[in-house]
């Protein structure tokens, strides 16, 4: 990662981490004072994912807890949503 993109990606994190939303892969609460490698710990998702051509900035990120990323990795939708009933 370049210092550029580490910029951005910090900057991305603190924009999303101040407005503290709900994981948007299950819906529940992130605690914001959990921190790596608790795997209930906030993490930055990206809805269409790098490795799928999504684009790095803040209108493809959104946040997400380490878990639930994990287990979406870079699929579009990960298992736990259409288990959540989330998006229903």
């Amino acid at each position: 990662m370049t210092e550029r993109s580490k910029a951005m990606a910090n900057r991305m994190r603190a924009l999303i981490r101040r407005a503290k939303p709900n994981c948007h892969i299950c819906g529940k609460p992130i605690n914001y004072e959990l921190t790596w490698p608790d795997p209930m710990c906030f993490v930055v998702d990206h809805l269409v994912p790098l490795a799928k051509g999504g684009a790095d900035n803040v209108a493809n990120a959104r946040a997400a807890h380490a878990t639930c990323n994990s287990t979406k990795r870079a699929r579009d939708y990960a298992p736990i949503i259409r288990r959540s009933g989330f998006l229903e």
